[in-house]
């Protein structure tokens, strides 16, 4: 059954029915002319003009971006009035193999190139493999109606890999890793009334040093994709009072306890005051203590967060003249034994975990969606089939993403991006440190989202070292971080004992908790959960006309782990592997499983839809059963 672009469901609704401070806020766009792969070409006149190009394989958005992209405020957990985005169209030039950052060149630069978005890809008007230094720019003006009494901070959300930035040709700051965000303070830098420079020098050395990269890859192959390179999230500035709120941890579980620390840039111990609202604007909890202390209060008898009723709760925290809007969902992650079995619990049951691979890859967009209409699209579709679970796969998202998992009802399993795996030499100390180091970024930037359940350390040993085993220091490490959520230390093989979970990887059936295993996965430990971290895979190739028409993709098409003639056959045989599921749960310590996968990627034809989001290859009434009968069997054993 092939099904093209099914209804919306409730996301949107959501978002319209929150309060003021949760609404995503837009901008009108343009839609931008397609200009054939290669037509842009330097003027002596001035920058050659952006022109979307011509993407090997588009989606529905594609022409939707225009020059205003990614409009909406980028930091749902820290809301503030005053603030304005920098996205759009900057220039861009290659800065050869320079690896000295000297003086920004003169502007505008020789390219125009729309930010945010990877230069691999056709959105971002550049399309161009291998280039390792770049120089990015634009040119912005403070909005006329801020006090210039305040601070300025200049945010990027994500740069991939190195960033080192210029403001009127001073360095203001250097910033390494590409999943994780950066602010910096140019107050001192920045004028107030005139016309202001901004360049960026990017180094991103993907392939040749060990850096965590995730699937990103120059030498494509079947399961590793197109690379992202540059300011490849939201840019934006935002206006703030002297001593300021600069991170917001809050927690709140089952029995109404929330714990909260509000981080200044004083680092004093300011008078903070916090007001926890219902999403109707019922005040529940007034709370007043000292920033950058942990504090702690009580809400009676709230509505608790859950897949299938994701109740979030409006906070807004006021430090002096600084006011910031959040929210926060109600609920416990741990884990006990449940009928002699260990399992993951949820506000202190058992809840069956059941989601897809989801690895975020867009043919226009690579590593960031067109639009956010269309990454949460994914998300529906996923929610549409039932499913409570998603497995963010060795790839970090925009905070929206987060968000829209919370609104929405979606567990999160959050990878860290590994290191890459060319060759057998392992990590040196000086990387492994690096990826500790990034690793703590991730838990740090995310752990107030509701909807995270669990981080993963290490997915099939890619950058594990074998000459000791780190994962125990780190799990110990994150619990200190974080003791809110579970630990996968090590998903797929390479399995020492750390961490909550024994997972297991095989495809295409699932071997869940149970008493046979295959190599290089380890037998059942039953001290810990039983967990299929990745099984199906199911391939189907679509019509030419839904696939990535790139060589090295094409050729690999047959490395997807079983291939089928047609979505029948793909249809029938997913039933059989979900029965099995099924049967393991029933007899076995199976207590959740990952399915191999959301969308198509590249080569990889195994998603419930194609690689352009238009074709669905799944079923999904029977789908829907199926997975229905997951949760049905997992309840009789809770």
């Amino acid at each position: 059954m092939l099904l093209r672009l099914p209804l919306r469901l409730s996301f949107w609704a959501l978002v319209a029915g929150a309060k003021a401070h949760t609404k995503y806020v837009t901008r009108t766009t343009t839609t931008t002319a397609v200009a054939p792969k290669g037509t842009v070409q330097p003027s002596v006149n001035g920058p050659a003009p952006y022109r979307l190009q011509k993407p090997p394989l588009d989606t529905p958005w594609t022409d939707k971006v225009g020059t205003n992209p990614w409009p909406q405020y980028p930091r749902p957990q820290l809301r503030r009035d005053a603030w304005t985005s920098l996205n759009g169209i900057w220039t861009y030039q290659d800065a050869g193999k320079s690896t000295i950052v000297g003086d920004p060149p003169k502007l505008p630069l020789q390219q125009e190139v729309l930010i945010p978005s990877c230069i691999e890809s056709g959105i971002s008007g550049i399309q161009v493999m291998g280039v390792t230094h770049m120089w990015f720019a634009t040119t912005f003006k403070v909005p006329e109606d801020w006090d210039q009494n305040k601070r300025v901070l200049l945010n990027f959300e994500a740069v991939d890999y190195e960033a080192t930035v210029f403001l009127n040709g001073v360095n203001v700051g250097f910033h390494r890793g590409g999943y994780f965000r950066f602010s910096l303070d140019v107050t001192a830098n920045v004028k107030q009334d005139g016309p202001n420079e901004l360049a960026v020098f990017v180094y991103d050395p993907t392939d040749d040093v060990s850096i965590p990269q995730g699937k990103q890859t120059k030498r494509l192959s079947h399961i590793f994709y197109t690379p992202c390179s540059g300011i490849w999230q939201s840019v934006w500035l935002e206006s703030v009072p002297d001593n300021y709120i600069t991170q917001l941890d809050l927690t709140a579980d089952m029995n109404g306890d929330v714990t909260a620390k509000v981080h200044t840039r004083d680092n004093g111990d300011a008078q903070v005051k916090i007001l926890v609202r219902t999403a109707d604007g019922v005040a529940v909890a007034a709370v007043f203590g000292p920033s950058n202390q942990k504090l702690g209060f009580g809400v009676k008898s709230p509505n608790l967060w859950s897949p299938e009723s994701p109740t979030l709760y409006d906070v807004t925290v006021q430090i002096g003249e600084d006011t910031v809007n959040s929210y926060v969902g109600f609920r416990t992650i741990s884990s006990g034994v449940v009928n002699g079995i260990q399992r993951p619990l949820l506000n202190g049951k058992f809840v069956f975990q059941f989601g897809p691979l989801d690895q975020g890859y867009w043919p226009d967009g690579l590593h960031l969606p067109p639009t956010l209409e269309a990454m949460v699209y994914d998300l529906e579709l996923i929610k549409s089939l039932g499913m409570n679970m998603v497995r963010k796969h060795i790839k970090i998202e925009p905070d929206l993403f987060y968000e829209a998992c919370d609104r929405l009802g979606l567990l999160v399993i959050q990878d860290m991006p590994s290191m890459r795996v060319f060759g057998d030499r392992p990590p040196t100390n000086e990387e492994q440190a690096e990826f500790e180091r990034q690793l703590e970024l991730m838990i740090e930037e995310h752990k107030s989202y509701t909807s995270i359940i669990t981080w993963v350390i290490y997915n099939e040993g890619w950058g594990q070292r074998r000459d000791y085993h780190p994962e125990f220091a780190i799990t110990e490490r994150i619990r200190q971080l974080d003791p809110t959520r579970l630990v996968n230390a090590v998903t797929g093989w390479h399995d020492n004992g750390a961490g909550d979970f024994l997972d297991n990887h095989h495809y295409a059936d699932p071997q869940c908790g149970t008493p046979f295993y295959s190599l290089p996965s380890s037998p059942y430990d039953p001290k810990r959960i039983g967990f299929q971290g990745e099984f199906g895979g199911l391939g189907h190739r679509p019509a030419d006309e839904n696939l990535w028409p790139v060589a090295e993709a094409v050729r690999d098409i047959n490395q997807t782990y079983e291939m089928h003639a047609d979505t029948n056959s793909y249809n029938y045989r997913a039933h059989v592997l979900l029965e099995l599921l099924r049967q393991q749960i029933e007899l076995f310590a199976c207590s959740g499983a990952v399915y191999t996968q959301t969308t198509d990627v590249e080569g990889e034809v195994n998603g419930f839809v194609t690689y352009d989001r238009r074709v669905i290859r799944v079923n999904v009434e029977q789908w829907k059963a199926d997975v229905q009968a997951l949760y049905d069997t997992a309840a009789k054993r809770g």
